[in-house]
C-alpha cells in the first residue's frame, strides 16, 4: 500500500511540509514552462510554414493585387480564422508578419531557434 511512497516518506513530520509544498510547486512551475515552450516552438514551425507558403504562392501568382498576389493573405486569414475561431493570431496583419518572417528566415530550424529566445509573454494572440 505504500510502495508508491519515496523511500523515507513514511515518519516525516509537518515540518518537513513546507519543503515538500515549495518542491511541490517548482517542479510544476518547472512542467508548465516547458510545455508552454513546447507549444512555442510547435506554433513557431507553423507560423513559419505559413509565411514560407504565403511567399511562395505570391511568388506563383504576382504579389500585385491585381495578379491575386496580396489576395493569398486575405483568403488565408478569412479561411483560418473561420476554421479556428476559438484561436486569435489570423489576421492578415498576422499572416503579413509570418510571411516576412519566413523571408528574413528562409531556414527553417534557424528560425525556430531565433524565435525560441524571444520573449513571448506579451502576444495575446
Amino acid at each position: 500500500m505504500t510502495d508508491h511512497l519515496p523511500s523515507g516518506a513514511l515518519g516525516r513530520g509537518s515540518q518537513d511540509y513546507g519543503a515538500f509544498l515549495a518542491d511541490a510547486k517548482r517542479r510544476i512551475q518547472s512542467a508548465r514552462a516547458r510545455a508552454a515552450r513546447a507549444v512555442n516552438a510547435e506554433l513557431i514551425g507553423v507560423y513559419w510554414y505559413l509565411g514560407s507558403e504565403i511567399l511562395v504562392r505570391q511568388d506563383a501568382e504576382g504579389s500585385g493585387r491585381g495578379r491575386g498576389g496580396t489576395r493569398v493573405i486575405s483568403r488565408l486569414s478569412a479561411d483560418l480564422q473561420a476554421a479556428f475561431p476559438e484561436m486569435g493570431g489570423f489576421s492578415e496583419r498576422n499572416l503579413e508578419y509570418m510571411r516576412k518572417f519566413a523571408g528574413v528566415w528562409p531556414d527553417p530550424a534557424i528560425a525556430q531557434h531565433v524565435a525560441a529566445l524571444l520573449p513571448w509573454g506579451h502576444n495575446a494572440g
